[in-house]
Parts: C-alpha cells; sequence; structure tokens
C-alpha cells in the first residue's frame, strides 16, 4: 500500500509544517483540495491561482518527502460550472474550468483527479437521470484529450445517498466511464461511499478491479480507518486480492480529536491490517 492523506484535513495549518507532519507519521502522499490554495478566497477559481502560488506548493510537498497524489473536490467553492446542467453555455463553461484544474494538477505533479463534488452534479430540477448522464459524458469528453496530453486520470467518484442523487454506486461510474470511453476516465472508490451500497465493500471492491485507480480510507462515521466500527481487514484483503497497489489516501470530515490524532491513528491502523494480512 503507498498511503496519502487528503490535505484538508490540517485545517489552517501551514502545508509545510502540516505536510512534514504527514511525512514524519509515515504518509508519502499528499491529496490537494484546490480551494485550499486560496484559503482566504469565498469563490475559489483555479485560474487564479498564481504560477509562483503552484510553484511553491509543489516545491513544499517535495521538501516535506510526499508525492502529490493529485487533486479532489474540483468543483467544491466554484462558481458557473456544473456537471449536469441543461444548459449548454454552463456545461462550456464546466469544460474550461476541467481543462483549468487539469493544468493545476500537472502543474503540482499530480496524476489523479478525483470527482466528488456533489453539489455540482446533483439533478437539478425537471433533469432525469439519463438525461444528467448525458450531460455529464458530453461534458467530460470534451476534457480527455486535455487529460491526455497531461498523462492525467480523471477517477469518478460514487457518493451515498447523503451526499446527493447521481452517481451512487460504483456500476453508475463504471457506467458513466464506458460513456466517456477514454483510458483517462476510470473509478474512484471510498469505504465511506460503499458502506451505503447493497453489496458488500469486498464485492465492490472485485467487481469493480478493472476500473478502480484510487482509494479512499475513511469510516462511516466520517473519521478516519480505525476511528469507527467499519472492520478494514476484509476491505483491505480485497484490495490486496485485486491487486491494487496504488495510493489509499485518508479523507475525514470530521477532525476531532485533531489532525495530528486523526493521521496518526489512521496510519497506525491501516499498517496493522496490513501486517496482519502478510
Amino acid at each position: 500500500m503507498k498511503y496519502a492523506i487528503c490535505n484538508e484535513t490540517f485545517q489552517n495549518q501551514p502545508f509545510d509544517q502540516a505536510w512534514a507532519l504527514s511525512r514524519e507519521i509515515g504518509y508519502t502522499g499528499i491529496e490537494i483540495a484546490p480551494f485550499t490554495l486560496l484559503p482566504e478566497a469565498d469563490r475559489f477559481d483555479v485560474r487564479e491561482v498564481s504560477a509562483d502560488k503552484r510553484a511553491e506548493v509543489k516545491q513544499q510537498a517535495a521538501d516535506a518527502g510526499l508525492e502529490v497524489v493529485g487533486l479532489h473536490w474540483l468543483l467544491a467553492k466554484s462558481e458557473g460550472t456544473y456537471l449536469t446542467s441543461p444548459e449548454k453555455a454552463v456545461r462550456d463553461e464546466t469544460v474550461e474550468y476541467f481543462k483549468a484544474l487539469s493544468q493545476l494538477c500537472a502543474d503540482l505533479a499530480g496524476k489523479v483527479m478525483v470527482l466528488g463534488s456533489p453539489q455540482q452534479r446533483n439533478l437539478l430540477p425537471g433533469i432525469t437521470y439519463d438525461q444528467a448522464e448525458q450531460y455529464a459524458a458530453e461534458v467530460l469528453r470534451q476534457v480527455m484529450p486535455t487529460l491526455a496530453d497531461l498523462d492525467l486520470t480523471l477517477a469518478l467518484e460514487p457518493l451515498s445517498p447523503a451526499e446527493g442523487d447521481f452517481l451512487l454506486t460504483a456500476e453508475s461510474a463504471i457506467r458513466l466511464a464506458e460513456m466517456i470511453d477514454s483510458p483517462h476516465c476510470k473509478l474512484h472508490l471510498d469505504v465511506k461511499a460503499m458502506s451505503s451500497e447493497q453489496k458488500s465493500i469486498p464485492d465492490i471492491i472485485r467487481d469493480s478491479k478493472d476500473w478502480t485507480v484510487h482509494f479512499h480510507a475513511n469510516d462511516p462515521n466520517l473519521s478516519g480507518p480505525g476511528m469507527g466500527d467499519m472492520d478494514f481487514g476484509p476491505i483491505f484483503a480485497a484490495l490486496k486480492e485485486t491487486g491494487y497497489d496504488d495510493w489509499v489516501s485518508v479523507e475525514v470530515f470530521n477532525y476531532k480529536p485533531s489532525p495530528k490524532e486523526i493521521a496518526q491513528q489512521s496510519m497506525e491502523y491501516m499498517q496493522k491490517i496490513c501486517a496482519d494480512l502478510g
């Protein structure tokens, strides 16, 4: 396993301090939410992140001994973007925004872009699921050439019904990826989200093995792995069985008791699970 952690875990801590701590605990990757690059802005536009800021963040990761895994929360805090909008002008703006995000990811030396962002993809009034699916496929097909040029992968993230109403299962995300039909569009799996599916998490992992390029470790209680009731033994066993050897990235939504304790407890638990699996 390669272990990463999402940078917003550390809230307002300076990147250099938080990331040095991450490396000390044992993480070797950092996953970045773009809006954290301009923390004072109420509204975020990736095109406003200067070249100097990009270079600084890339260097901070390198100085900490961390690899930038990529980006997530891609459309969070943006304005004028919507993946499933019936308005062509909005979809066109979303295409351009994804292209700009792709350039940011490449500038930071990242490789994966995780597409969750439920508030910019949920079904709008009067739009059916099939229509939304077609709109999303139309938008993302137009982004694929940019991803190919930059050697990046977009990872579609299924979410639970608590977050939204579009792409709620791994199967639905794979269906959308098949519609997009590009080697640069794959699947991201998240433990918290998978816990809402009827199928067991190990079965989802096994059934999705040909599509999965990224993985989030968390507990349905919104905390880190090992900080709730979810048993990660069968989950990591299924990842091992399917030959997954890429990033397992800790993403939490409950920042208590503290970022350091979350990072430490999550790492210790994941390492123990892997040791138990041999």
